[in-house]
């Protein structure tokens, strides 16, 4: 529903002027889309419901809010762009809005470096509230729709799904590569296979490392 720069009146979608006040309205920008290629890094919390349940409200907020402000920091250092916070996930992307060569490297140690800080925090979350966080983390890179609606970045596709369910699928302190991931990093970092997993809405097992 267009609402007036003038006066903030509502106007029905067909009006090209306010009802109230005759105002040209100005039409929304239309959404900038295109395809690329990135790499997501998708990280949440094992046993967060049972912490919550052990904490109150404002220690709770606390916690999640120092978790939140390390792990951006980290993803960020290595040129990740924090998309959005789900719950207790973190959803970044790699090659957006600048695309690097080494993106998928970049996520790859991002990961790997919010683990060894995520260990440090615990140390103080332990002190001040008795409580240590255990993350699962899952990268995978692929062709995704990227959009700039108002701003706000929106990344889609079927590698986004991935990171997704490999997140999931993660043990505790486990990071699980996908398979183009792997073999962008393979010559840099150590890892072991581990048997293709049945993740939910693909047909054919998914490789993962």
């Amino acid at each position: 529903m267009p609402v007036c720069a003038a006066c903030g009146t509502d106007n029905p979608e067909i009006a090209k002027f306010c009802l109230a006040c005759g105002a040209q309205l100005e039409s929304a920008p239309p959404v900038q889309e295109f395809r690329k290629i990135v790499t997501i890094v998708f990280s949440d919390l094992k046993g967060s419901t049972a912490m919550g349940e052990r904490l109150d409200s404002e220690s709770l907020r606390e916690v999640m809010t120092r978790y939140f402000d390390a792990m951006s920091a980290e993803l960020e250092r290595h040129g990740g762009v924090v998309e959005k916070f789900i719950g207790d996930a973190i959803m970044a992307v790699f090659g957006l809005p600048k695309l690097h060569e080494d993106d998928a490297l970049r996520a790859v140690r991002a990961a790997l470096d919010m683990q060894a800080t995520q260990q440090e925090l615990n140390d103080e979350l332990e002190r001040n509230w008795g409580v240590r966080l255990t993350v699962r983390t899952g990268v995978n890179t692929g062709e995704v729709v990227a959009g700039d609606a108002a701003g706000q970045r929106l990344v889609t596709g079927d590698a986004v799904n991935v990171a997704a369910r490999l997140e999931q699928a993660a043990g505790a302190q486990e990071v699980l590569l996908g398979d183009l991931t792997y073999r962008l990093v393979r010559d840099y970092v150590d890892v072991e296979p581990v048997e293709p997993l049945e993740l939910k809405g693909k047909s054919q097992p998914v490789p993962a490392y």
